[in-house]
C-alpha cells in the first residue's frame, strides 16, 4: 500500500498542495511502486490524483515499462465525502483554514474510462475494498494467463 497522506509524513514531507506539488507527490508515488514492480510487487497506491493528465502520464509511464497500471475510481459525491470527512478537512477547506483542497477551491477531473468504478457512496468499506481486490486479482489473472 502506497498511500499519499503516509508519503506525506515521510518522503513528502517537503510538499505541500499546490498543483506543482500535488503532482509531484504523485510522481514519487509512481516511483516507488515502479521500483516495488521490479520486486515482483504488486503496489495498490491510494492518492487523490485530481487531474486526467496527470493520471494518463503514469498510466503511460508504467506502460512503457511493461508495469500493468489499473485504475480504480472511487466515484463518491462530493456531498458524500463531506459527510464522511474524518479528518475534519472539508470543514476546513469551507471556512477557508486549507486552500487549494480538491473538490472546494481546486478542480478534479473524474476518470474517463478507468479499468474500475466503485460507487462507494452505495457501499460500505469492506464491500468498496472486496470490488476493488477482485478487480486486482482478475487483473492479475489475465497478465499470468498472456505471459
Amino acid at each position: 500500500m502506497i498511500d499519499g497522506d503516509s508519503l506525506r509524513e515521510e518522503l513528502c514531507k517537503d510538499l505541500g498542495f499546490s498543483t506543482g506539488d500535488r503532482s509531484e507527490n504523485v510522481r514519487r508515488a509512481t516511483a516507488v511502486a515502479q521500483i516495488a514492480s521490479r520486486s515482483g510487487i504488486v503496489s495498490i497506491c491510494s492518492l487523490i490524483s485530481p487531474l486526467r493528465s496527470e493520471r494518463e502520464l503514469i498510466r503511460t509511464a508504467c506502460n512503457s515499462k511493461e508495469i500493468p497500471f489499473l485504475e480504480i475510481y472511487l466515484s463518491t459525491p462530493l456531498d458524500t465525502c463531506e459527510q464522511r470527512d474524518p479528518k475534519g478537512l472539508y470543514k476546513k477547506a469551507r471556512s477557508g483554514m486549507i486552500s487549494s483542497f480538491t473538490g472546494i477551491d481546486s478542480p478534479y477531473e473524474p476518470p474517463i474510462s478507468p479499468e474500475v468504478e466503485i460507487p462507494s457512496q452505495y457501499l460500505c468499506i469492506e464491500e468498496s475494498i472486496a470490488l476493488a481486490w477482485k478487480s486486482i486479482e482478475l487483473s492479475l489473472e489475465n497478465l499470468k494467463r498472456f505471459s
